[in-house]
């Protein structure tokens, strides 16, 4: 993912935003660079009010709803292997073997992902990756930070951009083209980004704290499955 703004996808409230003092209670402190987070926060929100948010716009005022679900259930798709190695390596077999279901059903009789045929017979998408991975083999997430671009991250999830790189498991791995990979990778994006307009709505207060602590809220929320201890 691409940019600060990018983050509102992980804005739907797993608790109140405001309560997140109480998950911050359980931390020294989460945000000890943040002074230099802030920083980088402003300049990825002033890059994508200027450039990606404009063509977001544009994507969503001329694409039909019918054809922005096909371009996200196609990248869906795609990102089925990260979920099936992921769920493997967290020795969630089961959830393994729906995922690699679910890309065979949806390349196969969905029109190689266009329609996610896998969740009207049942099987639900999981949502993956070796961040979350590591968070479940007890790898604490050490201090939030906001890099360029990429926007908000731990320690942690950062540390395992790299392997997952090496480990070519999402078409930006597999595919060699670098023309049709670039194209999807901006089509990805906009996509994404489109998908979240409508949810800047639900921003309130201080932006830079209120994505900061949604989500360390959502990335405690996916490690842990949804057991998220009372106390958080």
């Amino acid at each position: 993912m691409v940019l600060s703004a990018l983050s509102l996808a992980c804005i739907t409230p797993v608790f109140a935003a405001d309560d997140y003092d109480d998950y911050d209670s359980a931390y020294v402190d989460p945000d000890p660079w943040e002074t230099f987070n802030r920083a980088t926060f402003r300049f990825n929100d002033t890059v994508d009010r200027y450039t990606l948010k404009p063509v977001a716009k544009g994507y969503k005022s001329v694409t039909p709803q019918f054809m922005r679900d096909g371009v996200g259930n196609f990248f869906n798709n795609l990102g089925e292997p990260m979920n099936f190695l992921n769920n493997g390596l967290q020795g969630k077999f089961n959830r393994a073997g729906v995922d690699m279901s679910r890309f065979l059903f949806n390349t196969l009789l969905g029109g190689g992902g266009l329609v996610d045929v896998a969740s009207r017979m049942g099987l639900e998408r999981s949502d993956e990756d070796l961040g979350q991975t590591l968070g479940y083999w007890g790898v604490p997430s050490g201090p939030y930070v906001m890099l360029p671009f990429l926007g908000p991250n731990t320690v942690r999830d950062t540390g395992s951009k790299l392997p997952e790189n090496f480990l070519n498991y999402t078409y930006t791995g597999y595919l060699n083209d670098i023309r049709a990979r670039n194209q999807l990778f901006a089509l990805e994006t906009v996509d994404i980004r489109a998908g979240l307009l409508d949810q800047e709505r639900l921003i309130t207060g201080d932006r830079y704290t209120f994505i900061r602590n949604a989500y360390l809220q959502n990335r405690e929320y996916k490690v842990r499955d949804g057991n998220v201890p009372d106390e958080f």
